[in-house]
């Protein structure tokens, strides 16, 4: 069996991964809270584990992966937008739902195998409070539940590595007079007349944030299961109080493997829409197509920071123009005589998921690739092959070259572009050959490269 290696934030170290059944892995992604239109740093682990879950697909079997992600559609931001706006909460999140859909569609990720919706899952968040509280690790007080951290003591702090009188030396907790340990986490709260609510052993209220995710995995993946994922930005307090309540009220088990993927930042900070220094994926996809976005994404080590700038997106452009050329009028076919590029290619997918690895060796493949073209090599088409296998696993690589290079860019106006050529043709058959290279001129001032072949004349952005 193929051995993937995978850095376990939990241990902090990086193990072999080896899921509960093989039949059957599992993989569970914190998803967004949908009150807005996403940012490109809600687009970062999706794409990421998107990634993952095609490599698995791949070790496993595509009916041997189960994915789920969340969408987290009661909170406090959604109430707070609906108040503002004048909507149904209702409406809001439906239509913020779809749009998060429709954003990640163009990135290329595939639909996980689920992908609750917290409202679906009220009765399973309270039959989870009522365990806490009938095991002693959550109370009921002034209509909240809050979960019991000195109950859970010495199990507290696993994943973020700090004990509980660190953090509360050094966190920002909300004080109350209902809370026991300034650390204690709400589970349940009440809800006015104006909040979304519903029935409950401690009164009319909705859930805390942290007990969606614990009681919709359980729904879905059991107990315990292989994989969590999130942002950084969820290791505390989100999974931290995860951990806590789902091991508090089941045992020992919950995630065996926990992934966290860097942060976007914008002048080293984290895009956020709390600090105002966010892009929204509806903003840059109106800038760049979406292939390009997706690997600026996957440019550097999911673990790592990445920034954001225009240069870093033209980067991606052109790296992706230069796969598609390598492609451009050629067939394909299985690449056996090429098995070396996709051996490091998979040794470097396989180790801790090293996508900057990977984009090396299709790089060094895409080299290759263009040496045969230019020397008429009859391997061509097999290397075009491993070329385009490995590119699939990471979601690029996959569309007509011409297509993607005559859209690389969303400054250049295709319509001008395609007359101009045209003009070119009709001076090239009247011999005008000084127009014709006038009009070369003139597309080149436009940041057009083009060239002539067997097939006519294909152009792209610079």
């Amino acid at each position: 069996m193929t051995t993937i290696k995978l850095h376990n934030s939990k241990t902090r170290k990086k193990e072999v991964f080896i899921p509960i059944d093989p039949d059957n892995v599992q993989m569970y992604v914190c998803g967004p809270t949908v009150y807005d239109r996403a940012h490109l740093g809600n687009a970062r682990p999706v794409v990421v584990f998107d990634v993952l879950f095609r490599l698995l697909r791949h070790v496993y079997g595509a009916e041997h992966v189960t994915y789920a992600r969340n969408f987290t559609d009661v909170d406090d931001k959604i109430n707070a937008r609906a108040a503002e706006s004048g909507r149904e909460i209702g409406e809001i999140t439906a239509e913020t739902t779809q749009w998060f859909l429709d954003d990640m569609g163009a990135l290329g990720a595939l639909e996980p195998t689920h992908m609750p919706r917290a409202t679906q899952y009220i009765p399973q968040m309270v039959a989870m409070i009522e365990d806490l509280i009938a095991r002693g690790h959550a109370y009921a007080a002034e209509g909240h539940v809050l979960f019991a951290v000195d109950s859970w003591r010495e199990g507290y702090g696993q994943l973020s590595g700090r004990s509980v009188d660190d953090m509360i030396a050094g966190a920002r907790v909300e004080v109350a007079p209902y809370k026991k340990n300034p650390m204690d986490f709400v589970l349940w709260k009440p809800s006015d007349a104006e909040q979304p609510g519903w029935d409950s052993p401690w009164g009319r209220g909705r859930p805390g944030w942290h007990i969606e995710c614990s009681a919709m995995s359980e729904r879905f993946l059991g107990e315990q299961f292989d994989i969590h994922g999130g942002g950084i930005d969820l290791t505390f307090p989100h999974h931290e109080n995860e951990i806590a309540q789902s091991q508090a009220a089941h045992g020992e088990g919950f995630a065996r493997y926990w992934m966290h993927v860097g942060l976007i930042n914008i002048d080293s900070q984290k895009m956020s829409k709390s600090l105002g220094n966010f892009f929204t994926i509806k903003e840059v996809l109106a800038k760049y197509p979406a292939e390009v976005v997706r690997y600026f994404l996957l440019s550097a080590h999911y673990r790592s920071p990445l920034n954001y700038s225009d240069q870093a997106l033209d980067n991606a452009r052109d790296a992706l123009e230069r796969i598609y050329l390598s492609l451009r009028e050629i067939s394909v076919d299985d690449g056996a005589e090429y098995g070396d590029y996709l051996m490091h290619f998979n040794s470097a997918m396989l180790d801790d998921f090293n996508t900057p690895i990977a984009l090396s060796v299709i790089f060094d493949c895409v080299r290759e690739l263009n040496t045969l073209k230019t020397t008429g090599d009859p391997n061509v088409s097999a290397c075009a092959g491993v070329l385009k296998r490995m590119a699939s696993l990471l979601g690029i690589g996959q569309q007509d070259p011409n297509a993607f290079l005559q859209t690389a860019s969303s400054a250049v106006d295709a319509e001008k572009v395609e007359s101009l050529i045209a003009l070119r043709k009709a001076a090239r058959a009247a011999k005008d050959f000084a127009r014709a290279d006038a009009i070369r001129d003139e597309l080149d001032a436009l940041g057009v490269v083009i060239e002539d072949g067997s097939g006519g004349t294909t152009w792209r952005a610079k």
